[in-house]
């Protein structure tokens, strides 16, 4: 007769191997060997310096089973750099296709061949077996181009490196790819050749590349001339403060560093302007920022004071600030400089069905082609709001402070956002929700009130009041 405890053990046992079978079994369900790509079509945009790849997949279920997401692989070099990825469905012809947005997110499965990174596209519906669906993919790399030499002077052009695969790393088998990368100019040093190659003028084609197996990588270098401004802003701290009696009033701090191939030399500012198309072809005079439509009480300034020259155009879509620094910014040089303007109240600031109140407003940077390596936005909401609740599009990092400011008593809450590593594309609208009482807002005129009758009836008891020991 068995024992009770040897009963107990057969059974904890037969549960773990139950459990170790149904994982298994999962594992073999969603395992990648079950999808394929059919049909690769890789875009890399190289003008400018962040990196914008445009990725189209078709992707065929050739096993028993419905799929409800499909796996993204990044090398590790390009993980720390990746700033952005979305992706969408397209239906329909090439002309007239539609596309529905699809959530892109970091996957937890352990590191693959040639240690890639993966990210899940998870699906609005599964992929039966023996279906197909497209894929439109977009990812942003930051920091990614590396300039060659490393210092150039004033006369010089800017030369880079970017490095990645001919072969495009995925964990699927790939039927047929092909890999277009265009450069902003004609100037290329040298490229990595893996047949067929072919190269007519701007364009660099690779491919057609046939039945390659998952975790597939071919290195390729490419150097070449890229002369557009590296415009970084290291740190961006941007304040909104909410004021219910009828203004927003933002406050813009940059630090900005143009981090492309180093200055070397003296700066001559006379071969500057007496040959503007060879002197100085990677640097920047001038900055453009979007500004919201009905801009009003734009002011700028330095770290000296007053920037000299700028242009202001307003219209009823948008307004643009364009800003020339005190001196042209060469490779690693820097500037502080601040940007402030007001705006409607009623053109951002709405109420909630559930009678609350929400700010709706634009994330990033509002200068154009920036990278901004951290921004912070503060949330000034009036004293009295209570429930703050910040809604954002994509992943960041938040929480509260309090700020005083006059006739504050009990502080205005602030909502503080972080994100790092923020390209043009974040500049999406987001929302942060409270709710508010407006009897709060009587708070600081009857503040004033009785402080001016309390200093009233100070000055008329001081006029009158007798304090002398006899009387004249």
């Amino acid at each position: 007769m068995e024992s009770p405890l040897f009963a107990i053990r057969s059974a904890l046992i037969f549960s773990v191997f139950a459990l170790i079978i149904s994982s298994t079994s999962a594992l073999s369900a969603s395992s990648p060997q079950e999808l394929q790509i059919v049909n690769a079509e890789r875009r890399i945009d190289l003008t400018s310096h962040i990196v914008r790849v445009f990725l189209t997949l078709k992707v065929e279920n050739t096993g028993t089973s419905p799929a409800s997401e499909i796996l993204l692989a990044f090398p590790p070099t390009q993980v720390e750099h990746l700033a952005l990825a979305k992706a969408a469905v397209a239906v329909g012809k090439r002309k007239k296709k539609s596309y529905t947005p699809l959530t892109v997110k970091s996957s937890e499965l352990p590191d693959a061949p040639n240690g890639a990174k993966f990210f899940s596209v998870s699906l609005l519906n599964q992929l039966n077996a023996g279906e197909t669906v497209t894929l439109e993919i977009l990812y942003m790399l930051t920091h990614l181009l590396e300039p060659f030499p490393e210092e150039i002077s004033q006369s010089e052009s800017q030369l880079v490196y970017f490095r990645d695969s001919a072969i495009i790393l995925s964990p699927y088998h790939i039927k047929e790819q092909t890999t277009f990368i265009k450069t902003p100019s004609t100037k290329v040093e040298s490229y990595t050749v893996v047949e067929p190659t072919n190269r007519a003028s701007t364009d660099l084609k690779y491919g057609q590349y046939n039945d390659r197996a998952p975790y597939s990588y071919s290195p390729i270098i490419i150097h070449f001339e890229n002369n557009h401004p590296f415009a970084v802003v290291e740190e961006l701290l941007r304040e909104v403060e909410i004021s219910h009696w009828g203004s927003i009033q933002i406050t813009e701090h940059y630090k900005l560093v143009h981090a492309g191939a180093r200055h070397k030399g003296v700066f001559s500012r006379v071969e500057y302007q007496s040959r503007p198309s060879i002197s100085g072809v990677s640097s920047f005079k001038h900055l453009l920022a979007r500004l919201p439509p009905r801009v009003h009480s734009v002011y700028y300034r330095d770290g000296i004071g007053n920037i000299s020259t700028s242009h202001l155009r307003i219209d009823s879509k948008k307004s643009e600030l364009e800003i020339e620094p005190r001196y042209p910014l060469f490779g690693g040089w820097k500037s502080t400089f601040v940007i402030g303007y007001g705006l409607p109240l009623q053109d951002f600031v709405f109420e909630a069905p559930d009678g609350s109140r929400y700010l709706n407003f634009s994330f990033g940077c509002p200068i154009l082609e920036t990278v901004v390596d951290k921004l912070t936005i503060k949330v000034v909401l009036p004293e009295g709001s209570k429930d703050p609740n910040a809604v954002v599009p994509f992943a960041v990092d938040q929480h509260m402070e309090t700020k005083y400011s006059y006739l504050d008593v009990v502080g205005r809450p602030v909502v503080v956002l972080e994100k790092n590593n923020v390209v043009p594309d974040h500049n999406t609208p987001f929302q942060v929700y409270y709710k508010f009482h407006p009897v709060f807002m009587l708070a600081e005129p009857l503040m004033l009130i009785t402080a001016f009758f309390l200093l009233f009836g100070t000055c008329v008891a001081y006029l009158h009041i007798d304090l002398s020991i006899q009387k004249s």
